[in-house]
């Protein structure tokens, strides 16, 4: 309602403007007609009056469009600047250079693509709206990765007015480069701390794989020891397993016998520099993703609470999240195949969208359903 009380103004106003150049128009068609003895006539009486409010020094009124638009036109069929009274003569070339500006702006006016269907935009501000923590690249990976939609980031971006542009690292680095060769042999583990409702320290112990993002065990505590760590690298690292690096800061809780530990289990310990975060950035970034993504919207109430929501978003964090690092692509494969599209922005007949509520409907997970006949 209240975007037709905006529109009503200026449509009134180009509905007074046309109306006002037709009748103008008419006047000019009947004055054609006439003799030109009788306009001459009455051209000369027109210009006495004029004088008299010349010399009474009496103000005109301000011209309206269609009067600026009347006589832009007609000043283009004879020599107007010694019939010019009411404004100066710079004034009726500022409206016509005006009258040229907006007709090539008009002319101008970019096409550009042609918009998404009303559905796909619906279904992008649902998805904006239901989960207020994900940006327009995680819009866009999700439709791509689970309903076959693909939609660039800016696209998503011009319909949710927001995001910015992706930060990637530079690849230069010597550390960066090793970590990038060796990422599907490496792991990397963490501590976050998280206070319960009654003020009661807890810590998040997580162990992920480098190479697909994927969590392979977390776990929550209220007393961290190494002997207490090391047994979550069993659990996490049982019998063979693929991995022969481990990336870990200078935590007391890592002490030398964790580190002999986890190389009897075949893992080689690389222990980050002094004050120097980046150097396990993958893991350290984890931990923002979780706090911004699930601990920074609930209050955990005890250890066993703190326990079960880690593990359900942990669940959502490997199946159901898309990774930009990953192309994007999910840490572990998606169970329901994608069929595909026959226009990329359009579902596919016979499809529909159903959703699943993850944490209470803090996030929600999409994938393609066929609809019943």
């Amino acid at each position: 309602m209240s975007f037709l009380l905006v529109l009503a103004g200026p449509i009134k106003h180009c509905l007074l403007t046309s109306s006002a150049v037709f009748f103008n128009l008419c006047q000019f068609v009947f004055f054609i007609l006439r003799s030109h003895r009788s306009l001459a006539a009455e051209n000369l009486f027109l210009r006495k009056q004029l004088a008299l409010f010349q010399e009474r020094k009496v103000k005109p009124r301000r011209a309206d469009d269609a009067t600026r638009f009347v006589m832009v036109a007609l000043s283009r069929m004879f020599a107007w600047r010694n019939a010019l009274r009411n404004v100066k003569p710079d004034t009726l070339i500022g409206w016509h250079r005006q009258g040229f500006r907006l007709f090539w702006r008009w002319k101008s006016k970019p096409k550009g693509r042609p918009r998404l269907p009303s559905n796909i935009r619906q279904l992008i501000q649902q998805m904006g709206s239901e989960n207020g923590t994900w940006g327009e690249e995680r819009i866009a990976n999700e439709l791509k990765l689970k309903l076959g939609l693909r939609v660039s980031p800016r696209t998503v971006g011009k319909y949710l007015r927001s995001g910015g542009p992706v930060r990637t690292p530079d690849p230069k680095q010597r550390w960066l480069t090793f970590v990038h060769n060796h990422v599907k042999v490496i792991v990397a583990c963490d501590f976050f701390v998280v206070v319960t409702a009654t003020f009661r320290t807890l810590y998040v112990f997580v162990i992920m794989e480098l190479g697909t993002r994927r969590v392979l065990h977390q776990n929550v505590t209220t007393n961290p020891t190494a002997d207490w760590t090391l047994q979550q690298f069993r659990e996490a690292l049982p019998g063979v397993h693929p991995y022969r690096f481990l990336i870990h800061d200078r935590d007391s809780n890592y002490s030398r016998e964790l580190d002999r530990g986890v190389k009897a289990m075949g893992v080689q310990v690389l222990r980050t520099p002094v004050r120097a975060p980046k150097a396990n950035s993958i893991c350290e970034r984890f931990g923002g993703t979780l706090r911004r993504e699930c601990l920074d919207y609930l209050i955990p109430i005890n250890e066993r609470h703190l326990k079960m929501t880690v593990k359900e978003w942990g669940t959502h964090y490997n199946r159901g999240r898309p990774h930009s690092s990953l192309g994007p692509g999910m840490p572990e494969a998606n169970e329901f195949s994608i069929p595909d599209s026959d226009h990329r922005h359009k579902l596919r007949t016979g499809y529909g969208v159903a959703k699943k509520a993850v944490l209470g409907g803090l996030h929600h997970e999409y994938r393609l359903v066929k609809e019943a006949a």
